[in-house]
């Protein structure tokens, strides 16, 4: 079994925190989206992952670093592939092509999961699909009365379906799906500019392959920053009873509510933290009050009330906020 793990895109709806992390790096609950992501879809293969493939741009040597200890992690090779160009969903899939062989899943990587299922890997394809009320901004899927796929409708204005697909799908059959990409290329066939992987879906089901749509008990979406809080404060919910707070955490006057994830290092000094904050290693929380929000590492705060935030890397904050989306290496004084 591979995993295909297209995340060339900038992640611009997420800026500031993407100009200096790609956006499936950027920690919830004390690790990367991505991370998330290939641990619970690992764990649902019958089959060995042998291959993690990322399709990624220009991140530099150290994202690829990192994106290859996660596959190693999980007793998998990770390989990385280039997207220069943002030209679809079909086209990201097609560069890491030496990954299309046997049975391959493909994972988008701003989406995470819950849910309690094992891939039937007897199936031609399964696309997991979450009902969702605005299913404008989506692909969608109709079903029959069978329950299997009979249409794939992208960013419906109209209401045909509100099966969202989530970005996560299994193939059977790698080298089909190498060839049904390939096709739309040679052919320039393109919707709204770009080569869907939506397309090549339609052309395999009218020629036989039969999709069965996969549920998902919840879908996580990690989009933009309200988004991503909210997932963090999900995934904390879900490890509640785990040890989240690392032994070398320093506490003084302070107080921690729970869930929360603490990373090395931490200083806390008459603070309260909690519940569903995540904070990276070696910050420094003081006289602060931080609910609901998403710390990266090196951050400090003075005399700051932090709540559904996102504050990035090494960034010093030293005032009363409300809501904030700061970017990496920002300072601020009151």
């Amino acid at each position: 079994m591979k995993i295909i793990v297209p995340m060339a895109g900038m992640g611009k709806r997420m800026r500031p925190h993407t100009l200096t992390v790609p956006k499936p790096l950027i920690p919830v609950a004390g690790k990367p989206i991505v991370e998330w992501l290939v641990e619970d879809i690992t764990r649902t293969c019958k089959e060995k992952v042998d291959e993690i493939a990322y399709v990624i741009g220009d991140f530099g040597a150290e994202v690829e670093k990192q994106l290859i200890a996660i596959a190693e992690r999980l007793g998998a090779r990770g390989t990385i592939h280039y997207q220069d160009e943002p030209l679809g969903t079909a086209h990201a899939i097609l560069c890491a092509q030496s990954a299309l062989q046997g049975k391959v899943i493909v994972a988008f990587a701003d989406t995470l999961f819950r849910a309690e299922f094992t891939i039937d890997e007897s199936r031609d394809g399964v696309i997991w699909v979450n009902r969702i009320d605005d299913p404008r901004m989506f692909g969608v899927v109709k079903l029959d009365g069978e329950g299997f796929i009979t249409d794939f409708v992208e960013k419906p204005q109209e209401f045909i379906s509100d099966l969202a697909i989530i970005g996560i799908y299994y193939f059977k059959d790698g080298e089909y799906l190498r060839k049904e990409l390939q096709f739309l290329l040679d052919n320039d066939i393109r919707e709204k500019g770009e080569y869907q992987l939506t397309n090549a879906l339609e052309n395999m089901k009218r020629k036989g392959t039969r999709f069965v749509p996969g549920k998902v008990e919840e879908w996580l979406d990690c989009g933009n920053k309200d988004a991503t809080v909210h997932t963090n404060k999900r995934v904390l919910d879900y490890q509640a009873g785990a040890a989240t707070v690392a032994a070398s955490v320093k506490q003084e006057h302070s107080v921690i509510i729970p869930p929360c994830f603490i990373g090395e290092n931490v200083v806390l000094k008459n603070s309260v933290v909690g519940p569903f904050v995540s904070i990276g290693a070696n910050s420094r929380i003081e006289s602060s009050v931080v609910s609901n929000s998403i710390l990266q590492t090196g951050v400090t705060l003075k005399h700051a009330n932090v709540d559904n935030s996102m504050i990035g890397h090494s960034a010093q904050l030293h005032l009363r906020p409300e809501q904030l989306s700061i970017s990496d290496y920002s300072t601020s004084h009151h």
